[in-house]
């Protein structure tokens, strides 16, 4: 079965709450997420991974009266998270998806998974190096490779951010980075900051039509090249403060 884990949760550092602020009078973000995913051909089901914690009650109460799955688990250990959920739904292929990115495109997640399916590949992103727009990122893997991380990542920065282990371990999984033809990467569609939030709410209601397709998003950029600016400056660093806990840790385990 091929399952689509959709990363939320409500206590985001730079903007709380993101994955419920509202896009408009019908849609909050997690819902124009799953609409996008809906519209993949290759889905089996979509389910909304949150965290135990209280504060994430609000986005299993939501999602539920959506009829949408969710699964809850650690909020800091996020690869347990992930194969948790997958083994509960019985998941063999992987695909993961962040809730701050409403944007993502079916056509893109279609092309990895086809790929996929169709490869004896372990591990597939758009991301390694990336080429396409920050906020349409795409993974996939096995349930067996994700298996093979949970057991053996140890830092945490592959354990709150998933895949790092795999990306590391290119002698351990077969892997391949899925490219655009065009390198758009300098651009921003994911949710972090409110000068994010504001962007993604434009684009949305200056393109009426659903899915919205990245070609959508590259012609609206090209008719008002201004909208690209909104953002321009935000920097996305998550990662990079967690390779400083990773620091820390090493430094506690020399101690020991």
């Amino acid at each position: 079965m091929i399952g689509c884990i959709v990363q939320a949760r409500m206590g985001s550092s730079r903007l709380p709450g993101k994955a419920m602020m509202e896009i408009d009078d019908k849609n909050r973000v997690i819902d124009c997420v799953v609409k996008q995913l809906k519209h993949c051909n290759l889905l089996d089901e979509i389910v909304i991974a949150t965290t135990i914690l209280q504060e994430d009650d609000i986005i299993e109460d939501y999602v539920r009266k959506k009829h949408i799955q969710c699964f809850r688990g650690s909020a800091l250990d996020v690869l347990d998270r992930h194969y948790q959920c997958a083994k509960y739904f019985s998941f063999s292929i992987i695909v993961r998806i962040t809730s701050d990115n409403p944007l993502v495109d079916p056509e893109i997640i279609d092309k990895i998974v086809t790929l996929f399916k169709t490869s004896n590949y372990d591990y597939i992103s758009n991301e390694q190096p990336p080429t396409f727009p920050l906020g349409y990122d795409v993974e996939v893997f096995s349930f067996s490779a994700l298996e093979t991380a949970w057991k053996n990542a140890k830092l945490p920065s592959e354990r709150e951010h998933v895949t790092p282990y795999f990306y590391k371990n290119k002698e351990i999984f077969k892997q391949i980075n899925f490219g655009s033809t065009i390198d758009v990467s300098s651009i921003r569609c994911t949710l972090d900051t409110n000068d994010d939030y504001n962007l993604i709410k434009k684009i949305m209601h200056k393109i009426n039509h659903r899915p919205i397709l990245l070609n959508d998003v590259l012609k609206l950029f090209e008719k008002e090249p201004e909208l690209s600016q909104i953002n321009k400056h935000v920097k996305h660093d998550g990662y990079l403060r967690s390779l400083k806990s990773d620091e820390k840790f090493l430094k506690s385990k020399l101690k020991k």
